[in-house]
């Protein structure tokens, strides 16, 4: 999901070297991804007031004018740190759209955002789910997705997100323990309670 990395690194030495044009293509770069993982966490409900390409409007301005502070002393990869201020600004959005809750806004609408990828979604489902047979049918894979939605929604966020963080942004458990602030090992022992929990949720009455 996120840019190569090496490639990231090129473009952020051009920018220390003075070239504006290479901020440009940096942040260009990252706006796809960044627009994803903004979709993977906005309330739906919310999202239908607030346009996602907005949000990430704001993150780009604002990681553009944070750039030379954080080339001074990057205490992290360039995409996680993009991914903190857009992962802050969801937070706004939510809080000044919370008191729309009056209004109608529901937090119980189906969590299927432009960011949850076909694709993502059968992998994961197909790890957790016990199937005899590869779904051929396009009813059975919309069936298992459908499900998959269902129990994401119904994690806590701190398991939603490193759900989301390892299989719908494809971030690796080093980056998963950098953004959470937590050793690797504990990153890993989250995500295999989470998947643990998704899998409870997942599995057929008794």
């Amino acid at each position: 999901m996120w840019p190569d990395q090496t490639n990231t690194q090129e473009l952020l030495d051009q920018v220390k070297a003075g070239d504006a044009d290479a901020v440009d293509r940096l942040l260009a770069r990252h706006r796809e991804p960044i627009r994803r993982m903004i979709d993977l966490r906005l309330d739906p409900a919310i999202a239908q007031r607030l346009d996602a390409s907005d949000v990430v409007q704001e993150v780009l301005l604002e990681a553009n004018r944070r750039l030379k502070d954080y080339l001074k002393a990057p205490a992290m990869p360039f995409h996680l740190w993009l991914r903190h201020i857009a992962k802050d600004h969801v937070i706004d959005a939510h809080r000044r759209h919370h008191q729309a809750q009056k209004r109608g806004v529901n937090r119980e609408q189906p969590m299927h955002r432009p960011g949850w990828s076909d694709r993502s979604s059968l992998d994961l489902a197909g790890q957790l789910l016990d199937q005899d047979l590869t779904p051929a049918s396009a009813a059975i894979q919309e069936e298992m997705q459908c499900r998959l939605r269902e129990a994401i929604a119904q994690l806590d966020d701190d398991d939603r997100d490193v759900i989301l963080m390892r299989h719908y942004e494809m971030l690796a458990n080093q980056e998963v323990a950098a953004t959470l602030g937590l050793t690797e090992a504990a990153a890993s022992m989250r995500y295999l309670r989470a998947v643990r929990k998704l899998r409870d949720l997942l599995a057929p009455p008794a």
